[in-house]
C-alpha cells in the first residue's frame, strides 16, 4: 500500500436488541493517526463517481461506507501506484486516505452507498484545500495496482467502471 494508508476491519456485535459497531476510537492507532476535526455523511447513487481529488495543506480523510459498496482508490502521480479497496456497509472498514495522493470512490453494485467520512481539517468554503481532476483522466495510468504490475489494468488510463472479474 501506499505510505500512510491503512485499512481496519470493524467488528459488529449483534445482540437480541440488534448490532453494535465501534465505527472511529482514538486508540487505534494503525488506522487513526490525526485528530478529527469534521465528520461528514455522503449518498451516492449507483454508478456515480466522485474523483479524483487531493489535499495539499495535511488533510487526511478516513473513509466509512455503511451501506452498499464502493470502490475507493489513493494514486500516487510519482510512482504511478494505485491503491484500490472495495468496501462494503455488509463488511465494515474503516480506510485512511493521507490527502497528499489523489483519491476518491465509485459507488459499484445496484444500491446507493452510504458513506460517512471523517478528517483532520474542517472544511473552509472560502479556501478549500482541495485540487481536482476529471475522474476520467487519462493521464491516471497506474504502473501497480495494490503492489501487483500484473494486473491487466496497469498501463492503461484508469477506468473506474471497469469490473475486472467478469
Amino acid at each position: 500500500m501506499l505510505p500512510g494508508i491503512a485499512l481496519r476491519q470493524l467488528k459488529r456485535f449483534p445482540d437480541d436488541r440488534g448490532i453494535f459497531t465501534e465505527i472511529l476510537r482514538s486508540d487505534w492507532d494503525d488506522v487513526v493517526k490525526d485528530e478529527v476535526r469534521q465528520a461528514n455523511y455522503s449518498v451516492s447513487h449507483p454508478g456515480v463517481v466522485r474523483a479524483w481529488h487531493r489535499h495539499e495543506r495535511g488533510q487526511v480523510d478516513l473513509f466509512l461506507c455503511v451501506r452498499g459498496s464502493v470502490k475507493i482508490c489513493a494514486y500516487d502521480d510519482a510512482s504511478g501506484e494505485l491503491d484500490e479497496v472495495v468496501s462494503s456497509g455488509d463488511s465494515l472498514q474503516l480506510v485512511r486516505i493521507p490527502g497528499s495522493f489523489w483519491h476518491g470512490f465509485s459507488v459499484v453494485g445496484p444500491a446507493p452507498a452510504h458513506l460517512i467520512y471523517f478528517t483532520n481539517r474542517l472544511y473552509d468554503a472560502k479556501r478549500p484545500d482541495e485540487l481536482r481532476r476529471p475522474w476520467d483522466d487519462p493521464s491516471v495510468v497506474p504502473k501497480s495496482i495494490n503492489g501487483r504490475k500484473d494486473d491487466p489494468r496497469c498501463g492503461k488510463p484508469w477506468d473506474w467502471l471497469y469490473i475486472p472479474f467478469r
